[in-house]
């Protein structure tokens, strides 16, 4: 499994598991049924505690991410369009705000920028 702990980041371990099994998720890496590694066996593999690969687990399970089967393991689910959709809006937002702050730095007005992006919305 590709995943990859920062132990000096801000954010805690948990939730840097469910961020990237998340975008390996929608960004379709990883699909339906796919299978997930034990609890156990990530844990050791990223050299942190079973019940935080567990609490992460539980966290994907509960917003639809994956399912558990009692003696079979972890799988992807199927994903949800709205899931996606929240996760394309996000990554728009991300550009835009990029945009924003490249503005700011070359000194463009907001009315500016928001008569460039009409612009461009009327020409597409």
């Amino acid at each position: 499994m590709n995943i990859i702990i920062q132990h000096s980041s801000m954010v805690p371990i948990y939730e840097q598991i469910i961020d990237q099994f998340r975008g390996q998720i929608i960004k379709n890496k990883l699909i339906e049924n796919d299978p997930l590694p034990s609890v156990r066996s990530l844990a050791k593999e990223l050299n942190v505690s079973a019940l935080t690969v567990k609490k992460a687990y539980d966290v994907l399970e509960t917003s639809g991410l994956i399912v558990t089967v009692h003696g079979k393991g972890s799988f992807v689910a199927k994903l949800n369009p709205e899931i996606e959709k929240e996760h394309q809006q996000k990554e728009i937002q991300t550009g835009i705000e990029s945009i924003v702050k490249k503005a700011r730095h070359y000194g463009i007005s907001n009315d500016d920028l928001l008569g460039l992006f009409k612009l461009l919305l009327e020409e597409s």
